[in-house]
């Protein structure tokens, strides 16, 4: 997915903001599966270093100003 425009741009690091959050929420609990645990904390991780390259590419594409 490639963002169009601001408005996409700043709904997407808005998500990013919430994704690390909740990344950083879940690394401090106490897992009750281990394995989960684990999986959700990737799932959350690989989310973010999507939205982080989305945000740069749209970035870098973008006339200077």
């Amino acid at each position: 997915m490639a963002l169009k425009n601001e408005t996409e741009l700043a709904n997407t690091r808005q998500k990013l903001r919430e994704l690390e959050s909740r990344y950083e929420e879940r690394k401090r609990e106490t897992p009750t599966n281990p394995r989960v645990h684990e999986l959700t904390l990737r799932s959350l991780k690989r989310l973010i270093n999507q939205l982080k390259e989305e945000i740069t590419l749209f970035e870098v594409h973008q006339p200077v100003k």
